[in-house]
């Protein structure tokens, strides 16, 4: 599997005062340290440090299934997360995780989502991705249902 976090330059869009999804500017927050993670860096945003919340919508078209929803980014340029094999710190801070698997029309591939720890997620993604159909996952917050990343094939 290879986690993939937000691309740069829609994050410097962001950190720059740039819309959202919406069509919004970024709302600045300061980080309590309990759990906010960046989607670009992919790590906790510490205790007392700057945040954005933006609505992003993670797909390309707009249909039905291409869901839209708050997350956050480093309010700082921070680094992209480059996926070396194991999962980074924003995957392993819940104790459980939505993944689901989606089609190349982006729509969800019924029967795939499904709650996993940290521990599982890479046994449950190597297994959905046996289904030739699938062409990405989404991990997603389990209680929110927040977008925290995508997982493709291995390169």
């Amino acid at each position: 599997m290879h986690i993939q976090a937000l691309p740069t330059d829609l994050v410097r869009h962001w950190q720059a005062g740039g819309a959202d999804a919406h069509g919004q500017r970024p709302e600045p927050a300061i980080s309590d340290g309990n759990g906010n993670p960046c989607r670009h860096c992919l790590n906790l945003i510490p205790q007392g440090a700057g945040y954005l919340i933006v609505a992003h919508r993670p797909f390309h078209s707009l249909q039905p299934y291409a869901e839209c929803g708050p997350l956050f980014v480093c309010a700082d340029a921070c680094t992209r997360f480059e996926d070396h094999g194991t999962l980074p710190e924003a995957l392993k801070s819940s104790p459980d995780f939505l993944i689901k698997g989606y089609g190349r029309n982006e729509r969800i591939i019924y029967g795939t989502g499904t709650i996993v720890t940290p521990e599982e997620m890479p046994a449950r993604v190597a297994d959905i991705f046996t289904d030739p159909q699938i062409a990405f996952i989404h991990v997603r917050s389990a209680r929110n249902n927040c977008y925290q990343a995508r997982i493709d094939r291995t390169p």
